[in-house]
């Protein structure tokens, strides 16, 4: 993908304009800032309280449960993997299974929220176009009405859910202009790093290793396992790029910026192989949608989440904490606390699908001592509800809008799929990796900060995106993500560790994203499907 292609991808850049702008643009900040140091003229708070529920895992593991019941299947956690493996067992045919989600609505962290202004998301919030190996969501987006049909054998996706031009814009060198690959004012020398870039993505995609399998695909786990590959795994994407003479500032904060995105972390601590796999596996093409579109709602991945939950029906529990589970000769003894009654509860089960963080079950699962240790990526994540759009200079408001200046990941207009004309009112969702110190000391650091500690770092950083959108804030909650998503740093995915995740103990099963060593939907659904099958399998012996 040459830089120029970049261009018209994302329709018609905007003409450059001269230097200078950004010193002028970033002292209009500064004048508001400093005479309105602490505007809090808005309402919100801290929000989301997985982590409260989950930390009283340290203090139920003896509660002593009151009745017994007896089920077939146990699945432990109502997030995508778990809701995905609940969808495959019903329709295949086993319907005596329940989901236990200690939180108060399924979802994990692709949960959602809304207000009178619109519904938005509290974590992931969008699905690229599935590739040919992603059967899995393909079958779910056509039994949901995402795909409508084929067309000389692309699918055909419903209109509403492909993203809305335009789709990206970066604040760089004092304007907004299109498009996340920093443009205005780079040098030759820039540009030729860029051309190099995209077209070595470009080849990646078609490439096959010697096994006959694409070397970058989703399910990664379906990808090929050439060595000439896999080794990519053992150096940082960093070092990769330096390797390969690409020294471009901005080209690098490109991919760093992407690294963060996905993985949570920068690009010298996630591999070379996992940077790679974020440009080139997303091949998914569309009758009716340009290539690199995406599918994405008001409320995220929330809109799978109550998708998937429709489906599953009343065989949800929430406000359900697995806080001790022992598996058998023939069943398992799980035992569920419901945070709502204080009314301890077991279960005989015949098959558990454990779809917790895998750093969960150690804590849960009698004798369960795996000897690996996962990273889990720390993220603060903001919803801030305006009462008028905010001013910029540029391209106009996109889906996704980027400061290159900023440590946050900028924001997601909640509304942009929206077909109301002329809106005033909105909501951003504001992205923010914790990802400076380690993970433990992020989640540490994060969660002894106040409310008012972390508006002092979100409203400052807004206003040098909008001088003056502090004034327009009606309400802004935040939400925390202590341990937000699986992070696969350097020789991790395919060094031998993620082969113990696979491993079944006893009569459980596992499912989550932490399997795959990549946090995203598609994979979340992949390990929670397989999971399902296994036990379907074992059912059916």
């Amino acid at each position: 993908m040459s830089i120029e292609s970049v261009r018209r991808s994302r329709r018609k850049l905007l003409g450059l304009l001269a230097g200078g702008a950004s010193v002028l643009y970033a002292g209009q900040w500064a004048k508001h800032f400093l005479h309105n140091p602490k505007p809090r003229g808005f309402s919100g708070g801290m929000v989301g309280g997985n982590s409260k529920v989950g930390h009283r895992l340290r203090s139920e593991l003896q509660r002593s449960p009151t009745e017994t019941k007896t089920i077939e299947i146990a699945i432990i956690g109502g997030g995508i993997s778990g809701l995905s493996a609940a969808w495959w067992l019903k329709k295949h045919g086993l319907h005596n299974f329940t989901v236990f989600e200690m939180d108060s609505q399924a979802g994990g962290n692709s949960s959602s929220g809304k207000n009178l202004v619109s519904r938005y998301p509290w974590g992931a919030h969008y699905v690229p176009l599935p590739g040919q190996d992603s059967h899995y969501v393909r079958e779910l987006f056509e039994e949901i009405g995402l795909i409508t049909g084929y067309e000389k054998g692309r699918p055909v996706f419903d209109e509403f859910a492909l993203c809305a031009d335009s789709n990206e814009r970066l604040l760089f060198q004092g304007e907004w202009q299109d498009g996340l690959v920093p443009l205005r004012g780079v040098s030759a020398a820039d540009r030729f790093q860029y051309d190099e870039f995209f077209a070595y993505l470009e080849t990646l995609k078609s490439q096959k290793g010697r096994d006959g399998r694409p070397v970058f695909t989703i399910p990664l786990d379906l990808s090929s396992r050439d060595p000439d590959y896999l080794k990519l795994d053992k150096i940082s994407m960093s070092d990769f790029m330096k390797q390969r003479g690409w020294n471009s500032a901005p080209l690098n904060w490109y991919v760093n910026y992407c690294c963060r995105d996905d993985y949570g972390r920068p690009h010298d601590r996630v591999s070379a192989w996992s940077g790679l796999h974020y440009f080139a596996s997303r091949a998914g093409r569309g009758a009716n949608a340009e290539p690199q579109s995406v599918l994405t709602w008001p409320e995220g991945n929330g809109f799978l989440v109550d998708r998937l939950v429709s489906m599953v029906g009343n065989q949800i529990e929430e406000n359900s904490l697995a806080c001790r589970i022992e598996t058998l000769k023939s069943f398992c003894n799980v035992d569920i606390l419901n945070v709502a009654t204080d009314v301890c509860t077991r279960y005989q089960a015949k098959h558990v699908i454990y779809c917790g963080p895998r750093f969960t079950a150690a804590k849960v699962i009698r004798d369960y001592a795996p000897s690996m240790k996962l990273e889990y990526a720390p993220w603060a994540v903001a919803n801030v509800t305006l009462k008028s759009k905010p001013k910029s200079h540029g391209q106009p408001m996109s889906w996704d809008n980027v400061s290159y200046y900023s440590p946050s990941l900028g924001y997601i207009n909640a509304n942009h799929q929206d077909i109301k004309v002329n809106r005033e009112e909105m909501v951003l969702t504001y992205y923010l990796p914790l990802d400076k110190l380690s993970p433990k000391e992020e989640r540490e650091a994060a969660y002894r900060k106040s409310y008012e500690d972390w508006l002092d770092v979100i409203v400052p950083d807004l206003e040098k995106m909008h001088p003056g959108i502090a004034s327009t804030i009606s309400s802004l909650d935040v939400w925390i993500w202590g341990h937000g998503m699986v992070s696969p740093g350097v020789d991790f995915l395919w060094s031998g560790q993620r082969d113990e995740l696979r491993k079944p103990f006893g009569r459980i099963e596992f499912a989550h994203s932490d399997m795959s060593g990549i946090s995203i939907f598609e994979e979340a659904q992949f390990q929670g499907v397989e999971a399902a099958k296994r036990v379907l399998a074992k059912d059916r012996s």
